[in-house]
């Protein structure tokens, strides 16, 4: 009765509240007889609610902080109805209103926490589009998959390590909200090993190697209709989640034994370098030895490997983000040298003013840096990019690099300041815990911003590791906020990951953050490195070794490979460009590039490496191709004033990553930088069109450019034909050539010329890194 006489009645305190303000407005009383009634039904019936709460809290073994505030927010509620009733029957209309306004609010809340108990901590998300990036697995979709039921053979540890995290993954998302310490109804836990053998007070639920004896069988198998069906509210477990069920019983119910081990995939923290495989004599870069076992494993073969020319247009975009000359791929493709493809990659790792001003964008995106925006105005965000452009610059060891980020100095203190939003903001996104999120999901690929408000329902991270975290970047102990809530209870200062060590909780927050600093950069942080070492392989590749790069907990196509690099990189000095001349002068990164119809599919669990994902270029990429194969997109003055002025006497013109964000490249994809972006779609879009087909910015460089191509080139034929080297890299085809010429005319006009280069600039070939 609880529920039916809190749902219906005392929401009319709702409806009453709605109609007093319909009534105020306007002006009118006509309204009061009925508004009068809705607070009476609404006062006693929340007195009623009160009561049956109360009998039903000690009749159902509810437990915890969250029946505790449902319970007295309850209570809150029934003296605010009451009192309500009171003002206005004493026609004290303004503390009436305040009050009925303070039993809505209670209500609310009540309400909130009752749908915690009764339908668990995800009755919001559960009905909600999935997150892609952290999602976790839902109802008949397991996050293991289990080979198979079939075979007689004992199982492997491996093995009864895997069933028993399906089986709590599947205990998890359906029997936690009824079974667990939050609500043990029956007195029966599912979520310890010893409670789930103990059973309820009607005893026990599964007799181990009997699943046709055990009553968690036979609740789950029961007609929905039946009164005694588990799980209660109208859900159902899949076939395969009863089979597995009673495959787990049948061998026995095994719960490994030590320490409970979390249902979701915790990947190792340690460092670990696998033995290289055996491989054929041509393949001597070891992640080629590495990519052809799995290629073996998977049943693939090897492809071809791309051409000269589409190699080094490759390499050209992902190392420095420029186009070659068409006098560079001439030189090249006559070349006769057999190493002349690693010359050319240590050739364009050289060049450091180049590759700092196009990996300036992936780091920008990544440490939330950018050169106008919310926060500067107010003086509430520092940006770090004179110190970012000199790191690239010089390749800064990546350990030092991570050290001068969180332990800063002045020109790299903005990445942990975080943004100091104006107004009133929510706990989570105070600066300290800004800086806890932000270093969690950049350096270490973890996502703390669930667990900034609440405990986390798609990993193991609690409440109170985030707080702990947070306060390590803070001047005074913050106090925990549940759901923007005080719980009055300080956080301790502590790593998230303790067996890296112990910070000193009582040092200033200055000494704190030198041994954050030095505790995460220590090359036993494995995991520190391994998230590096995916970010740039999914640049260079497409798609991460694990996908997303944010969730490094997710499973790896190859744990060997990443395992292998993120050692390596370590043993080689923390370098980088090493890290990248490894991957690009390997024969995987020369394969034919693969194309993805649907994006889905790169983050799938069924997806499988079989070389480089073709994707289209960046904003900033597009637009410093178009500036140098046809004419510049930004003016000398577009050059942010932060950088030093011998940064323009570097640059052949002003590159995009170095100019304020606007329409053009928001449109193509550059994101505001407000929060940490660590990847961007590949996907065309609608705004990208329009913006294409009708933006000022690109289509004034294009009429712009148009003039000049119109001087220096009165002749179709040669002007088509340097149109086509300059953008693509090669001479146009026969009918290429034909149609272009029928476009520019025989005395080429401006709008003709500008005609043909935004076709150019549109084709797949030159939008794309194939």
């Amino acid at each position: 009765m609880h529920p039916l006489i809190v749902h219906f009645p005392v929401s009319l305190l709702c409806i009453a509240l709605l109609l007093e303000v319909v009534g105020w407005f306007r002006k009118s009383t006509e309204l009061r007889a009925g508004i009068t009634a809705l607070v009476w039904i609404g006062a006693i019936s929340s007195v009623v609610a009160a009561a049956l709460g109360l009998v039903l809290v000690n009749q159902e073994d509810y437990g915890g902080d969250t029946v505790t505030i449902h319970q007295w927010a309850g209570l809150a509620t029934m003296l605010l109805a009451i009192a309500a009733v009171v003002a206005l029957r004493a026609k004290r209309l303004g503390v009436y209103r305040g009050l009925l306004i303070g039993a809505v609010a209670g209500v609310s809340l009540a309400g909130h926490y009752g749908a915690l108990l009764t339908h668990g901590e995800d009755y919001l998300t559960s009905v909600l589009p999935k997150d892609t990036d952290f999602a976790a697995p839902t109802s008949g979709q397991t996050q293991f998959t289990f080979a198979s039921a079939s075979t007689n053979q004992p199982l492997t540890d491996k093995q009864v390590e895997d069933l028993n995290l399906e089986v709590r993954s599947i205990l998890a998302h359906n029997c936690y909200s009824c079974h667990s310490a939050t609500k043990t109804k029956g007195e029966l836990r599912l979520d310890k090993k010893e409670l789930v053998l103990k059973g309820g007070k009607n005893g026990v639920v599964l007799k181990p190697g009997h699943p046709e004896d055990s009553e968690l069988m036979r609740r789950i198998t029961l007609p929905i209709s039946h009164k005694e069906a588990m799980p209660t509210k109208g859900k159902r477990l899949s076939e395969k989640e009863v089979a597995l069920l009673s495959f787990w019983i049948q061998q026995g119910a095994p719960w490994p034994s030590g320490a409970e081990k979390s249902i979701y995939r915790v990947a190792a923290l340690a460092p670990r370098l696998p033995a290289i495989p055996s491989a054929p004599a041509q393949l001597t870069n070891p992640i080629d030895r590495f990519v052809h076992q799995y290629f073996q494993q998977n049943k693939l073969g090897w492809k071809k490997v791309v051409d000269d020319r589409t190699y080094m247009r490759r390499v050209y975009l992902d190392v420095i983000g420029l186009l070659p000359t068409p006098e560079e791929i001439q030189a090249f493709q006559a070349d006769t040298r057999q190493d002349k493809r690693v010359i050319l990659v240590q050739d364009l790792l050289g060049r450091n003013e180049a590759y700092a001003q196009h990996w300036l964008t992936f780091w920008n995106d990544a440490l939330r840096n950018d050169y106008s925006g919310t926060g500067y105005i107010t003086g509430g965000r520092y940006d770090i990019t004179k110190w970012l452009y000199a790191s690239l610059k010089k390749n800064k060891p990546y350990n030092w690099f991570v050290r001068e980020l969180i332990s800063p100095n002045k020109e790299s203190q903005g990445f942990i300041k975080g943004i100091k939003w104006r107004g009133t903001i929510n706990s989570s996104q105070r600066t300290e815990m800004q800086a806890a999120q932000n270093v969690s999901q950049v350096l270490l690929g973890l996502n703390l911003k669930c667990a900034s408000c609440h405990d986390s329902f798609i990993s193991d991270w609690k409440l109170d590791d985030a707080y702990a975290f947070a306060n390590i970047f803070a001047d005074t102990t913050l106090e925990i906020n549940r759901c923007d809530k005080p719980t009055g209870i300080k956080a301790g200062r502590r790593l998230l990951f303790k067996e890296l060590g112990e910070i000193s909780v009582d040092a200033s927050t200055e000494k704190r953050l030198r041994e954050l600093a030095d505790f995460l950069v220590q090359p036993k942080d494995g995991r520190l490195y391994r998230t590096l070492v995916n970010r740039i392989w999914a640049q260079l590749m497409g798609r991460g070794i694990i996908e997303p790069v944010d969730v490094m907990d997710n499973q790896p196509w190859s744990q060997d490979l990443l395992d292998w690099l993120a050692y390596d990189f370590v043993q080689n000095g923390y370098d980088i460009k090493k890290l990248m001349a490894t991957i690009l002068t390997s024969r995987t990164y020369q394969l034919l590039s693969v194309g993805i119809k649907d994006a889905d599919m790169l983050t799938a669990p069924t997806f499988v490496f079989q070389g480089m994902v073709r994707r289209r270029l960046t904003a900033e990429q597009f637009a410093d191709a178009v500036s140098l194969a046809f004419n510049p997109v930004y003016p000398d003055t577009a050059v942010v004033e932060m950088l030093p002025k011998t940064i323009r006497k570097e640059m052949p013109f002003p590159r995009a990553s170095l100019v304020k964000n606007d329409r053009f490249q928001t449109a193509l994809g550059r994101p505001n930088r407000e929060t940490v972006s660590t990847s961007r779609t590949s996907q065309a879009n609608l705004l990208q069109a329009l913006e294409l087909t009708n933006g000022t910015t690109f289509n004034e460089a294009l009429k712009q450019g148009a003039l000049r191509w119109k001087t220096a080139y009165p002749s179709s034929g040669r002007l088509v034909t340097e149109l086509y080297r300059k953008a693509l890299g090669r001479n146009p085809l026969p009918g290429e050539a034909a149609v272009a010429q029928k476009i520019v005319g025989a005395n080429p006009s401006v709008e003709g010329i500008q005609d043909l280069v935004w076709a150019i600039a549109l084709h797949p070939e030159f939008q794309l890194i194939y």
